[in-house]
């Protein structure tokens, strides 16, 4: 029998709490091709950036380049106003109200992007690089671009399709890659950059539009629009303070530095996002999918988020305890000896790199169990509190104090407040220990094992390999106990997903969300 949804309940929202093996199995399709795809494509990043550090382009361009990237990123975290989740959260066929979310999401993303060009000048400026302002221009066409994009690729998400995915996403690789050297090796500098992303985004686009055909038409119903802006704008707030607090650092290294210290600092942060992007954004594809499917059993939600944290942490912690450990002459054995300087900031980001994967799981989960509210709140005070210390840091102690700053916030309040807020959805900390346990204490041996024959072994390449080998050797060990928890098939899961099958509700039938 059909459940019928509360009169008073956000349009579409209300969380499903499916127990079929098929929605398991298509889950962790769906992740195996994310995974795939994210390896993939950060492999063949991380070889560009290797190709460019080293032959065309130096520590100022990677500034400016920095710059460019971090105000599209923060643009790019509420161009579509929050609504664009809407076709992967509510329930119904999304199609009815896709036309009105793709009208919101395009005219936001095209009123955001003329404020920015009007505004590129005295934004290069504050943030002490006058010279980006045409980067800044040609860069945040991508704003427009993902504005239009963000219907089509909610279908796929929505429908865990990311083999698709994988294919549009390396299409959108291989073009700006090629636009990227092209530009960069004509001594184009960072507007090369600029370039390759707008060419990949377009890329994207049409990908999207040919994988997800009948979604890009627009349309325009007011009652839709309202509940959508109810639904959106709370979100669009806490992603855009969530961008802004990752990326407020380049603000203030580049206005308190200069750009050439700001270029050390961008590698350095860029390879500490390593294990962040190739874990965390093959998670995160399916991550809020999958969350919004159990939110409406609590049980099943604090199961589903303390295995995926398990899987993600574990996963995570030897490469941060690698790129921290040997820092130096990574950077220098991949990158040139010219880039060195990065190397004290490394560990500090490795660090923070951590921190920011669990509490990107953590958002996603909070996001299905509908806390916009609290989401808002923890960002806006990891804002309040890092602006103040980092701007102190940069003074004090350069790009290494930045990076400190960043560590010192997140881990003595951001990581605290999340607590809380998990404990309130019903995911305590008994749960989160379990998930962490075993991989800390992986992590606290390899560090031992690294400081102990890093010297013996030499910086050389095949010292890196075998100190590495080593490592991950006794960190395989110490994780070994937590295999069952990581598969689901300990006991205690068994007993759960028993319970769970037995007194699950049944799932609301699909609504119109007019």
């Amino acid at each position: 029998m059909d459940t019928a949804r509360a009169p008073d309940s956000e349009p579409g929202e209300a969380g499903e709490a499916p127990a079929s093996g098929s929605f398991g199995r298509k889950v962790r399709s769906a992740a195996r091709w994310s995974l795939i795809n994210t390896v993939v494509l950060r492999l063949g990043n991380f070889a560009t950036g290797i190709v460019l550090a080293r032959f065309a382009l130096g520590p100022a361009e990677w500034g400016v380049y920095g710059l460019a990237q971090t105000v599209l990123l923060v643009l790019l975290s509420a161009n579509e106003l929050g609504v664009g989740l809407a076709i992967v959260r509510w329930e119904g066929d999304p199609r009815r109200f896709a036309p009105t979310v793709l009208t919101l999401s395009t005219l936001s993303s095209g009123l955001l992007y003329v404020a920015l060009f009007a505004a590129a000048p005295a934004v290069g400026g504050l943030l002490g690089s006058p010279d980006a302002a045409g980067v800044l221009r040609v860069m945040c066409l991508c704003v427009v671009i993902d504005g239009i994009a963000q219907v089509p690729a909610g279908f796929l998400t929505r429908e865990f399709a990311q083999g698709k995915r994988m294919v549009i996403d390396t299409l959108n690789f291989v073009v700006s890659t090629a636009v990227t050297l092209l530009l960069a090796f004509a001594d184009r500098g960072a507007m090369s950059f600029a370039c390759g992303a707008v060419a990949g985004n377009l890329v994207s686009l049409i990908g999207c539009r040919l994988a997800a055909p009948g979604t890009l038409r627009f349309g325009w119903d007011p009652g839709q629009a309202r509940a959508l802006l109810r639904f959106g704008l709370p979100l669009a707030g806490a992603s855009m303070l969530a961008l802004a607090v990752v990326n407020v650092d380049t603000m203030v290294l580049g206005a308190a530095l200069g750009n050439v210290a700001l270029g050390f600092y961008v590698l350095a942060f860029n390879i500490s996002g390593w294990p962040v992007r190739i874990i965390s954004e093959a998670a995160r594809r399916v991550s809020f999918a999958g969350f919004s499917r159990l939110a409406g059993s609590p049980a099943a939600l604090a199961q589903g988020f303390s295995r995926a944290l398990g899987v993600l942490i574990t996963g995570t912690v030897p490469l941060c305890v690698l790129l921290a450990g040997l820092a130096e002459p990574v950077i220098r054995l991949v990158y040139g000896s010219q880039w060195t300087p990065a190397a004290g900031a490394l560990p500090w980001l490795m660090v923070l790199g951590l921190i920011r994967i669990g509490s990107e799981l953590a958002y996603d989960c909070l996001v299905a169990m509908g806390q916009r509210r609290s989401l808002f709140l923890v960002q806006g005070l990891w804002l309040v509190a890092l602006v103040p210390v980092l701007l102190v840091a940069a003074r004090l102690n350069g790009v290494v104090g930045v990076s400190q700053g960043h560590v010192l916030v997140a881990g003595a309040l951001v990581v605290p407040v999340f607590l809380v807020a998990l404990g309130r959805g019903g995911i305590g900390p008994g749960l989160i220990a379990r998930a962490c346990a075993w991989p800390f204490l992986g992590g606290a041996v390899m560090a031992a094992i690294v400081l102990a024959l890093r010297h013996p072994f030499g910086d050389g390449p095949l010292g890196l390999l075998a100190v590495s080998a080593v490592a991950l050797t006794g960190y395989a060990v110490c994780v070994l106990p937590s295999r069952d928890f990581l598969r689901g098939t300990g006991p205690g899961d068994r007993r759960h997903r028993g319970r769970h099958r037995m007194s699950a509700p049944v799932p609301p039938a699909p609504q119109d969300t007019r």
